[in-house]
């Protein structure tokens, strides 16, 4: 199980008014809150915190198939080069890495390897977007367990949780996308 997220950066500054009030309080634990406060860049962490929680929205719902919102209740935990996240009895282990142009969070329930690919859009255009982020998916699938691409298919559940069908198993993924940025991640 694998979940994901991806913050286009520049896309970020330009739509996001993280600054207004209750902004924070609405999305970020009291001790998240200080994280972001006590930060060298506080608009970085607001989005890494963001996409920490997000991430792990993903991969919870891949455990328990759902749909709400409840950023709030996904409480980021940092550690030195990890960060945990919990919601209720779940927990899960979130890497981050931030560029100068996006920052991406990989959620996993433990410290497991899994293959994630970053891919830079031409544009905007959600369905161009899409069909780019599925060719390289279907792509990394061939590569990755040696199979046609009559042998590979991505699924959808009735959430809109994606999946990876090929020969004889179902493979947990996740899908991103911002702005000119996207990603997926296989388990």
């Amino acid at each position: 199980m694998v979940g994901n997220d991806i913050v286009d950066i520049s896309e970020a500054k330009r739509t996001s008014n993280w600054q207004r009030p209750r902004f924070l309080e609405k999305l970020f634990t009291n001790n998240e809150q200080g994280i972001i406060k006590n930060a060298p860049n506080p608009f970085l962490k607001v989005w890494q915190l963001w996409s920490m929680k997000e991430a792990a929205y993903k991969l919870y719902t891949q455990l328990y198939p759902s749909k709400f919102y409840n950023p709030k209740g996904f409480a980021c935990f940092m550690k030195e080069d990890f960060g945990i996240v919990k919601f209720k009895m779940f927990q899960c282990y979130v890497t981050t890495q931030i560029t100068s142009e996006y920052i991406i969070s990989e959620a996993r329930l433990n410290q497991e390897w899994m293959t994630s690919k970053v891919i830079k859009f031409e544009n905007k255009n959600p369905q161009k977007q899409s069909k780019t982020i599925r060719k390289a998916l279907i792509e990394t699938g061939i590569d990755r367990f040696d199979i046609s691409t009559e042998q590979v298919k991505i699924l959808s559940s009735k959430y809109g949780i994606p999946s990876l069908q090929i020969p004889s198993k179902i493979v947990p993924l996740s899908i991103t996308h911002h702005g000119y940025y996207g990603a997926f991640a296989i388990s």
